[in-house]
Parts: structure tokens; sequence; C-alpha cells
């Protein structure tokens, strides 16, 4: 079984400007890159979570979703870093779907196609939704980033660098 880094994308791989879907609107937060090959050096397969309303509100479609998802991809891939899948929920709050977050339909269906060991795996996002979700599918450990209203992530920091260079400082942490 592999271990698995659940990323949220607005907020976490991306700044969160509100319903990003151009690539012109698309900035990786600082430090991003990084994170992520620490946890590539611990043999954690990467993955992305994200709730994207905005197709069910009409905002943007799930064309113009896919291309600023296959733009990122070859971002991640040009810096060495393999994304195993993203999983999406494009539905708004009121459809009470099973996947958007923090419902874990998103990390059934990736169970469905990845053998994940969740008691080893890490969850990071800037929610509560998304440390919920960590909770409800029995993710082992999870950072929020930001806000401090979040409440029951195994760690938690002002910004995504600042959990890059801990994280770095104490690799045990991931090592497990």
């Amino acid at each position: 079984m592999s271990k698995a880094l659940f990323l949220d994308r607005d907020g976490i791989v991306n700044i969160d400007y509100g319903y990003v879907y151009k690539q012109e609107d698309f900035q990786f937060v600082e430090g991003i890159f990084e994170l992520i090959m620490l946890f590539i050096q611990h043999d954690y397969h990467i993955f992305i979570l994200t709730n994207q309303s905005g197709i069910g509100r009409g905002y943007y479609t799930l064309t113009d979703f896919n291309n600023l998802t296959t733009w990122m991809l070859k971002i991640f891939k040009e810096k060495k870093i393999h994304i195993e899948e993203v999983f999406y929920c494009p539905h708004l709050p009121r459809d009470y779907c099973d996947c958007r977050k923090p419902n874990t339909g998103m990390i059934k269906k990736c169970l469905d196609k990845h053998t994940i060991d969740l008691a080893h795996s890490w969850l990071i996002g800037d929610k509560q939704s998304d440390i919920d979700l960590a909770h409800n599918a029995h993710i082992a450990s999870s950072i929020a980033i930001g806000d401090y209203e979040i409440k029951g992530a195994t760690l938690h920091f002002d910004t995504l660098l600042s959990c890059k260079e801990y994280l770095e400082e104490n690799q045990a942490i991931i090592s497990f």
C-alpha cells in the first residue's frame, strides 16, 4: 500500500482568487513545488482534491476546468513532479452530493483506483471542510494553512512556505 499526500487546490496549490479557471489567473503558492518534492522523497503519491462549484454555478465549464488542469499538470511535470490524479466535485453545496468536501466521495474514488494506506497519509488544506474530510475519511494526519479558526488539524501554519520549512527540519514526522 502507498502513502498519499492529498492537496486541496485553491488556496494550497494556487492562490485562491475565487473561481480560478484561466491560466492567466492561476498563480502557484510559494513553496508548493518544494513541499511536494519533500513528500515525494519520502515515497508519497500525490493527489489533488478540489471542490469546483464554479462549474455547477455556470461560472465556467468542465472543459475550462479540464484545460486548466491539463496546463497545471504540465507545469508540475516540468518541475519533475508527478501528480497521480486530480479529483474534483462540480456540485453546489446545496446539491448534497457525496463528493463535495467534507464528504468522502473523492477519497472513495481514489481508493477505487489506487491502493492507498490512509493510516500513513496526509491532507493539506486551507478550509475547515478540508480538515473535516481528513477526519471523515480516516486520513491519519492533516495540516491546516492560514485560518486559525480551523479546528482538528494535526499541524497548523500561517503559510505553505512555513509548513515546508518546518517539515524540512522535522522530516521524521512524514517518514513513517
